[in-house]
């Protein structure tokens, strides 16, 4: 039978610093949480809004996968190793943080905001050599069906990170069913709902409610109104 977690919108950390809003599923900052540290592997899920001409300054990272999705807006980064761009939405930006990176984020923008997902994974080995990916995505893709984002394997769709951890988009038209199988052993599933709703295994889910479910082979989604997921199939411990 699956066990399952509700990590319903509101009640999620919020940040509000004027020109950064953002909303923190696990302890994240000033925001702490004892029941929400992770769920599994993933140890971050931060949805930020950054105010035209602002960001984060410089800073390091070490011995964490780190995804960003833009949702709205131009996303401007730079690292220590030599990277120096923009992420605009149906692109999925990796850094390996490995031995240690140090990286800037701000908004490419000097007029419109940027909205984007921020995720950390712990990795599966330390101190890897830190990398840096960044890939298109075709949004058909994901129409009615599973686009793979993410995945532990260089040679399958997507990017790839030091985790055996499997990330999808779909966007589901109203009445659709979708069908979820599980890739990994001893994972769990995260389903995150960006816009619409979905019922879930007897749950119900509104734009930016999410759910944990662990200890099935796989589920039915139904979309009640046209949605877009995000799906996260993380190691759990």
């Amino acid at each position: 039978m699956a066990n399952t977690i509700l990590f319903k919108a509101d009640s999620r950390g919020r940040a509000d610093h004027g020109w950064l809003k953002s909303f923190h599923t696990f302890s994240f900052a000033g925001y702490h949480n004892p029941n929400r540290m992770h769920f599994g592997a993933l140890r971050v899920l931060n949805d930020d809004y950054v105010a035209a001409g602002n960001g984060f300054g410089t800073h390091p990272h070490s011995n964490m996968e780190i995804i960003s999705i833009p949702l709205e807006g131009v996303l401007a980064h730079k690292d220590s190793m030599g990277n120096n761009g923009v992420i605009r939405p149906n692109e999925i930006q990796v850094m390996s943080a490995g031995s240690g990176v140090e990286h800037s984020e701000f908004n490419g923008s000097d007029t419109d905001a940027v909205k984007f997902l921020q995720i950390w994974l712990f990795p599966n080995k330390d101190n890897v050599t830190p990398r840096y990916d960044q890939i298109q995505i075709d949004p058909q893709d994901r129409k009615n069906k599973f686009q793979q984002i993410v995945s532990p394997n260089p040679e399958d769709a997507g990017t790839w990170i030091h985790q055996d951890a499997w990330f999808h988009l779909a966007d589901i038209d109203q009445d659709k069913e979708l069908k979820y199988s599980f890739k990994g052993e001893g994972t769990g599933l995260y389903l995150f709902v960006l816009e619409g709703e979905v019922d879930v295994l007897d749950h119900t889910l509104s734009r930016r409610d999410a759910i944990g479910i662990t200890d099935v082979s796989d589920i039915i989604i139904k979309a009640t109104t046209a949605t877009s997921l995000l799906l996260m199939e993380v190691p759990m411990y």
